[in-house]
């Protein structure tokens, strides 16, 4: 490692400044020599090694608190940033730099759950990239069957949500009734950022499967009606916390808009992962601030479905399935998910996808029961989905009130509880 080391103090040193392409190439050459034990170690020379002065941060906080000039307020803010972002900005200029940085952090994130004495470094690589990967800098470019097979080789790799099953599978996706849009970054021209697929339907699906049947027949245009976000996968672990998808799908909504101007509804068909996990750990929620008839509904449901006598698993293996359930238990999960989404999503921990959207400022329109009969969707979800709305006049609205802990829902979502 030694070398790295010295490597990274060159190129922060003066002549670093203005040779800083060729110095930052020799770290990133070195580094990249490193084992994963080594990168560790790398890891934490730069958080130990970069902070800021401690006395200097003290001492100009307490000059603009004594007179807080603009001038004062300058030197505040630059004897407090880690040098740890310069070190970035100037292995930024190398080629391929960002491509390294992303993926030093894919590193850096793997150890964070147990050293978290990382965090700032972990901070400064993310407060960067977020500048680096603003959407104004982005391009959205759809991804279709004529794209260069690399492309679509990591729509193949990186598709998350629901596998695609070879090259027949993304042919079938890539149909003039379904839609992949992703962002590219000026710095990354091959590699996608992260995509969105979309499906154009008469209606709103109440079920995953036929959207990814390879085998199904293709919509015709004079029937869409709808353009639903079914998946929407981030290619580059590294840029985890780099807000990016709730701006591709507005983007991908208004190009829509245009193409199609049949369509009136822009949807979701989204899992819930966690909703199962959440179930196993007690459910926990604030039940003081629900109504007397929730909490009833809620304890009810919750004795029922007694995780703690029984877990999941077992009930899964002893056969238990979405289509085999009995009402009572199709009436206890549909009313506990609703509970879930509209009253725990705003929480801390509450579940992600829901965030994401509710968040994005789309409207809790639609649980769906067998949804996805998948080994994955009924293990995670006992089959349930979600179909978020967009209406496009509202999504700020939305936003801004779930923002403040409210979760937009629909009638028909109430009416489960």
């Amino acid at each position: 490692m030694t070398k790295t080391v010295n490597a990274t103090k060159r190129l922060l040193s003066e002549r670093g400044e203005s040779n800083a392409a060729s110095m930052a190439s020799d770290v990133i050459e070195n580094y990249n020599t490193l084992d994963d034990e080594q990168k560790a170690q790398y890891f934490h020379y730069l958080a130990e090694k970069f902070n800021p002065s401690a006395a200097d941060v003290l001492s100009a906080a307490q000059i603009y608190a004594d007179d807080p000039s603009a001038d004062n307020l300058v030197w505040l803010m630059k004897v407090s940033e880690a040098p740890r972002q310069e070190l970035l900005r100037r292995l930024n200029r190398a080629p391929g730099g960002t491509h390294m940085i992303i993926n030093m952090r894919q590193q850096l994130l793997k150890l964070l759950p147990k050293k978290p004495e990382l965090k700032a470094v972990d901070a400064d690589m993310q407060h960067l990239l977020n500048s680096w990967f603003n959407p104004g800098f982005l391009k959205m470019h759809q991804v279709d069957w004529k794209s260069p097979a690399h492309i679509l080789e990591k729509i193949i790799q990186h598709e998350a949500v629901h596998e695609i099953d070879g090259w027949d599978d993304l042919r079938r996706r890539l149909q003039p009734d379904r839609r992949c849009f992703a962002f590219f970054h000026p710095q990354l021209q091959d590699e996608p950022l992260i995509f969105v697929e979309v499906a154009l339907l008469p209606d709103i699906p109440e079920s995953i499967a036929p959207l990814v049947d390879k085998k199904s027949a293709p919509v015709e245009q004079n029937q869409y009606k709808c353009a639903i976000f079914y998946s929407i996968s981030n290619c580059q672990p590294g840029l985890r916390g780099v807000s990016m998808g709730n701006f591709l799908i507005k983007r991908v909504a208004d190009s829509l808009k245009k193409e199609f101007p049949s369509l009136k509804t822009f949807c979701t068909l989204s899992p819930i992962p966690g909703f199962i996990d959440w179930l196993h750990g007690g459910a926990d929620l604030p039940l003081e601030q629900l109504k007397p008839a929730v909490i009833e509904r809620y304890k009810e449901a919750i004795k029922l479905f007694n995780l703690k006598d029984k877990s999941w698993s077992d009930r899964l293996q002893d056969g238990w399935h979405p289509e085999r359930a009995s009402a009572k238990e199709k009436e206890a999960l549909l009313a506990l998910c609703s509970i879930y989404l509209m009253h725990y999503s705003p929480k801390r921990g509450g579940n992600s996808v829901a965030k994401f959207h509710l968040g994005n400022g789309a409207k809790l329109h639609r649980i769906n029961w067998s949804a996805d009969l998948s080994k994955k969707g009924i293990k995670q979800s006992a089959g349930l989905m979600v179909n978020y709305l967009y209406d496009l006049d509202k999504v700020e609205d939305n936003h801004e009130r779930f923002v403040n802990g409210e979760v937009i829902y629909s009638r028909a979502v109430s009416q489960l509880i």
